[in-house]
């Protein structure tokens, strides 16, 4: 497991370079070609292509820092860096979004002249970039699991939308000369990013304040743990994730009896085997016996990082 994951994380930073390099190209292109035709549909699909290199620079930043080895002062290493620029992207995005929102409201009071052919041409060259981008990050990244790739990718998802919008702009103008579908497209884009703004902003404020992963069933592992032969009960649970697709549990779980220390490390290890069945890669287990619960009785302790060699360091 240790070596898959190294693997995924390869191959999600290598994902988002490439990403990162396409978008960045051709977001210049889109708010050049943006500004000389005058398009809103065209400048909000670049600002949210903005937002976009932004975000996969800052994910790749993140997976750069994330691999900083664990010191002293930063115990789990800086994996929480790839959080922090999923909470940053997520604000950005509200803000692009409602910045967009003004703009097409005066744009609506006041429709201005769009070259639409310039338009039409720029929008499916961006259509097409989109595409190309969602493809490689899907094929090589790890979209399910990491929050950092996912919120690059629902990014990009949103840009083909706004490729798509603004194509169809381009097209009602040139056969129905309707100046209004420029601002129109434009909003559409807006709320997607709103959207999705919202959604990433509220996923990484969950990881911030150690909320319980989306991939733990808590009843589960509870079930789990009483189920093993020699556990009494369990207390003082806590499950969290330490960074996307790293989770960690830490208990006191009450055993029957006076346990030697061979019966004590062999009850751990079961517990670890069917934790880590549950996605939980890191588990801190304090044991303590039925007479004596609370620590004057703890008999062994069990820390241990489940995939040994998940930091590839």
């Amino acid at each position: 497991m240790g070596h898959d994951h190294n693997h995924t994380h390869g191959a999600n930073k290598k994902a988002l370079l490439i990403s990162f390099l396409i978008t960045t190209g051709f977001m210049i292109v889109e708010a050049i070609g943006g500004f000389i035709t005058n398009s809103l549909a065209l400048l909000s699909d670049a600002g949210h292509m903005l937002s976009d290199s932004v975000s996969l620079g800052v994910g790749l930043l993140a997976f750069t820092f994330g691999e900083k080895v664990a010191d002293y002062s930063k115990t789990f290493g800086y994996k929480r860096f790839e959080i922090l620029a999923a909470v940053f992207n997520g604000v950005t995005l509200v803000l692009i979004a409602f910045y967009i929102f003004y703009e097409a409201y005066g744009r609506f009071l006041n429709p201005p002249e769009v070259a639409s052919t310039g338009m039409l041409i720029i929008a499916i060259t961006g259509l097409l970039v989109n595409i190309l981008v969602a493809w490689i990050l899907m094929k090589q990244g790890d979209t399910e699991e990491n929050l950092n790739l996912r919120a690059a990718f629902l990014h990009v998802l949103g840009d083909l939308l706004g490729s798509v919008g603004a194509i169809m702009a381009a097209l009602l103008i040139i056969f129905f000369d309707w100046g209004w579908a420029d601002p129109i497209a434009s909003v559409i884009v807006a709320i997607l990013v709103l959207i999705s703004g919202i959604r990433v902003t509220r996923e990484s404020v969950h990881v911030l304040m150690e909320g319980k992963p989306k991939n733990v069933d808590l009843d589960e592992v509870v079930k789990t743990i009483k189920r093993i032969d020699g556990v009494q009960n369990i207390h003082d649970l806590h499950v969290w994730s330490i960074t996307s697709g790293q989770n960690a549990l830490s208990c006191h779980v009450v055993v029957e009896g006076d346990l030697s220390i061979s019966e004590c490390q062999s009850l751990l290890r079961q517990i670890e085997r069917h934790l880590e069945q549950q996605n939980i890669g890191h588990v801190t287990i304090q044991l303590e016996n039925d007479g004596h619960p609370h620590g004057d009785s703890l008999m062994c302790q069990l820390d241990t990082e489940s995939h040994h060699n998940h930091d590839h360091h």
